[in-house]
């Protein structure tokens, strides 16, 4: 067996994940911009898709609060990664809905996907979804139809997160996923959008993409993270 496949393992660096990423947040200085969206959203209560990118998945738990928004759950693809940041999130206080999101190139559902979008359906009719529409394998910053399809069906408001830290470490990895370091500065982007009235999933992907990339870039201008 794999070392990160063992469940001894596996639960021990959850443990450690989760408490670095609890002492990162706390001692980040954050800075919000269009705040008054989600506060919006977390008043109404309900469904909603909040959107990031994948290399910023270790900053997400910081932008949620737990005693102020409606219950949220991660879509986390079933992969032996996948099981590690699932035991992390899950000690953060966000479940996963195990599962990965529609192949854009194959045109063909993810191992879990059919499973995983039922769930993320049901999951839409109390509270939240968080999705990076780019994972588990990339391209990075390249959206798969799993996000336009969820929102299309739910008709939930999406909300794209732009997320940044500086200090943090960049992994060697397909995306360079952004790890924080404590005591520096974090910056949190806000952006909404609805569910064209008649469209199909693959008209928004293009404008989503984009408006997702933008407020990313927006939070790496406001703590000086160099763009990659």
């Amino acid at each position: 067996m794999k070392p990160l496949r063992n469940p001894a393992v596996q639960s021990a660096l959850g443990w450690i994940m989760a408490g670095w990423l609890r002492f990162c947040y706390a001692t980040i200085r954050w800075e919000h911009r269009n705040r008054e969206l989600v506060e919006a959203i977390w008043d109404q209560g309900g469904g909603v898709l909040t959107v990031f990118w994948h290399s910023r998945t270790s900053l997400a738990p910081a932008v949620w609060p737990l005693d102020r928004a409606q219950p949220i759950k991660g879509m986390i693809s079933r992969s032996a990664d996948g099981e590690l940041l699932a035991r992390a999130m899950a000690r953060l206080g966000i479940p996963a809905v195990r599962g990965s999101s529609v192949n854009k190139d194959k045109g063909e559902v993810d191992k879990g996907g059919t499973q995983a979008l039922r769930d993320g359906l049901r999951q839409l009719k109390v509270g939240g979804l968080a999705i990076t529409p780019d994972g588990p394998r990339g391209p990075a910053r390249s959206m798969a139809e799993g996000l336009p399809v969820l929102a299309k069906l739910s008709k939930a408001p999406v909300l794209f997160v732009g997320l940044s830290c500086n200090p943090a470490i960049r992994l060697n990895n397909w995306d360079q996923t952004v790890i924080p370091l404590p005591f520096g500065k974090g910056a949190v982007v806000w952006d909404r959008a609805d569910f064209p009235e008649g469209a199909e999933p693959g008209d928004v992907v293009a404008d989503w993409t984009a408006r997702i990339t933008a407020v990313e870039a927006a939070a790496d201008a406001i703590t000086g993270l160099e763009r990659i």
